[in-house]
């Protein structure tokens, strides 16, 4: 597989773990701490950052 293919995919990675630190720099959340749920998201990339986003964020500190 090229290189070429694969850089588009890196960068979405990237960029959604970057969505994920920031939101969780800003947000409250649940059932964890803050710097364990940052190594969550980094790890185990998209998975990680999709269950911050559905289970970890604390939905009642949103501001809407």
């Amino acid at each position: 597989m090229p290189v070429a293919a694969l850089v588009p995919l890196v960068v979405v990675a990237v960029a959604f773990v970057g969505f994920c630190w920031y939101d969780l720099s800003r947000s409250r959340v649940k059932y964890l701490p803050k710097w364990v749920w940052a190594i969550i998201c980094l790890i185990s990339i998209p998975l990680g950052g999709i269950i911050y986003l559905i289970v970890g964020r604390d939905t009642a500190s949103v501001r809407g």
